[in-house]
């Protein structure tokens, strides 16, 4: 059993090695935007709607990539998809080593923002089913250690070297982290679903420890299949379907409300006007290494605890944070001096709030959409789902810094507490518990009559 897991961990960690440049790009405005508002090397001094734009536009492209994944993820492949992505974020780390005018950095945002909606639609699925339902929450965690290593990376190094050596830094980990997955097996979902049964056979065998657990499998690849190829529209008219979808949007969507994305990239830019005695530089870096912590601890409880009880107990340590935040900027406006805890607070304040996205919505996000659909409808679900939160994504970020500069620091921040009471309260009332469950029962615990009793094929981690 020790080496059928051995082999789900080492293919799940080759792929998600991709989501270290996927983090770098992430996080590169960070330090980015602080080089360019004084940088006439590259193109010159921002102004803020530049950078603005050069934040949100990937969010917006994003979409994209989700309608480019739903179109091919289960055309293509998995593996193919993800090697695509890793093109395309090649490209825009190019992009933005020869950046002479501002369109040129728009445009590489555009274009990670695209590699991004790809690899946050496909990774997910590709690791839900390679692993085993034991193990399954840990491999899905990964995606959000291996982005926060990638986030530790560009926000602990970003603001100490060159623009240039950033984006080569940038080039150099797309390449490294991008050639394993060439040598990786696709999802055998994927294979079977293609007709290339024995191959899937092949791969199953190889990941389940057996050919006895492979049939097993097989079989319910089978059942939860219908024996004619289901249409799009086929796929969008199922009650489940549209049921699963909706729970997974209404979570995207208070999640990009909620503005933890904005809260990293602006990162060193908040920390910089809270005029505290905290070096930014030092700070951000610091809160990078804070969401990996965070990230690994979760790998380790994830299976053990639940799904549910970290999402809630996580978003009401988000919510503290949120209102911490806007303490401080409130008692700021008013004119309290800055010293004692108080100088600390709104770095205590992001510690908490980075540690606690981290370790719940970061990491379980992407595993609990995949795990709410069937075979059949994993991949355009995930891809739908991510979709409909473009536009909120969008705006939060297109938007954040008007916002604080018309409203003020203090109610965004306590908005976004107030849809961490939101989101707290949809998980514990309407999102199932997916831990140590085949896709089979959770399918059936939302209701799917169709599925057959999935004990009929429990695996059994028999060795012959």
């Amino acid at each position: 059993m020790r080496n059928m897991y051995f082999r789900q961990y080492a293919v799940v960690f080759a792929i998600n090695l991709n989501c270290i440049s996927f983090g770098m790009g992430t996080t590169w405005p960070s330090p980015v935007l602080v080089k360019l508002a004084n940088d006439t090397e590259t193109v010159g001094a921002l102004e803020q709607d530049e950078g603005s734009w050069i934040v949100s536009v990937s969010y917006l492209t994003g979409s994209l990539g989700y309608v480019v994944s739903s179109a091919l993820v289960d055309c293509i492949g998995r593996k193919q998809c993800v090697i695509l992505s890793s093109v395309v974020r090649m490209a825009a780390a190019l992009l933005f080593l020869f950046s002479r005018d501002v369109w040129m950095l728009i445009l590489g945002r555009a274009l990670n923002g695209l590699s991004e909606g790809i690899i946050l639609s496909v990774i997910p699925v590709y690791a839900s089913e390679i692993a085993s339902k034991e193990i399954r929450g840990a491999l899905g965690v990964m995606l959000q250690i291996f982005t926060s290593i990638g986030s530790v990376i560009m926000l602990s190094v970003g603001p100490f070297i060159s623009y240039f050596n950033l984006n080569l830094t940038l080039i150099l980990f797309t390449v490294a982290t991008s050639i394993p997955t060439v040598f990786l097996p696709d999802s055998p979902n994927f294979l079977y679903s293609k007709g290339r049964e024995e191959e899937s056979k092949k791969v199953l065998i190889f990941l389940r420890g057996s050919e006895f657990n492979a049939n097993e499998e097989l079989k319910e690849y089978s059942t939860n299949r219908n024996d004619e190829k289901s249409s799009l529209l086929t796929i969008f008219r199922n009650k489940m379907f549209q049921k699963s979808l909706g729970k997974s949007g209404f979570i995207i969507v208070i999640v990009y409300l909620i503005g933890f994305n904005c809260v990293m990239t602006y990162l060193q830019t908040i920390l910089d006007i809270t005029q505290t005695n905290i070096r930014s530089e030092m700070a951000s870096g610091v809160i990078g290494a804070i969401n990996l912590l965070a990230s690994f601890s979760t790998l380790m409880i994830t299976d053990r605890f639940g799904r549910k009880p970290i999402l809630i107990w996580t978003l009401l340590g988000m919510l503290v944070g949120m209102v911490g935040l806007g303490v401080f900027f409130k008692l700021t406006e008013m004119g309290a001096e800055v010293f004692g805890f108080l100088n600390y607070l709104p770095l205590i304040s992001l510690l908490l709030i980075v540690f606690c996205y981290s370790g719940g919505l970061g990491s379980l996000l992407w595993v609990v959409i995949a795990e709410l659909f069937d075979d059949r409808s994993r991949g355009i679900g995930m891809a739908t789902a991510l979709l409909i939160g473009t536009v909120p994504s969008f705006l939060t970020l297109r938007y954040f810094s008007s916002l604080i500069d018309m409203l003020g620091p203090a109610p965004v921040f306590w908005a976004s507490a107030m849809f961490c009471a939101v989101l707290a309260t949809f998980v514990a009332l309407r999102l199932p518990e997916t831990k140590g469950k085949s896709f089979a029962e959770i399918q059936q615990e939302l209701g799917n009559s169709s599925v057959t009793n999935p004990q009929t094929f429990e695996l059994t981690p028999r060795i012959e």
